[in-house]
């Protein structure tokens, strides 16, 4: 479950680097995680969280 927000699901997102002569290659975007101690369930836990979701307040951080 690497690279994937725990609270929206973010994930990695694929495409295309496109230089300026139009030659393509694979390249992916993966989202801002960050590793924080979160309530879970009434416990604390340590869970993968995007800055989105941690700046809306999405989660409640364990002190």
């Amino acid at each position: 479950m690497a690279n994937v927000c725990a609270i929206c699901a973010k994930g990695v997102v694929t495409g295309f680097q496109v230089s300026h002569s139009h030659i393509r290659t694979k390249r992916t975007w993966k989202p801002n995680l960050q590793s924080v101690r979160a309530i879970v369930n009434g416990t604390p836990a340590r869970i993968k969280v995007c800055t989105r979701c941690l700046r809306s307040g999405k989660v409640q951080r364990a002190s």
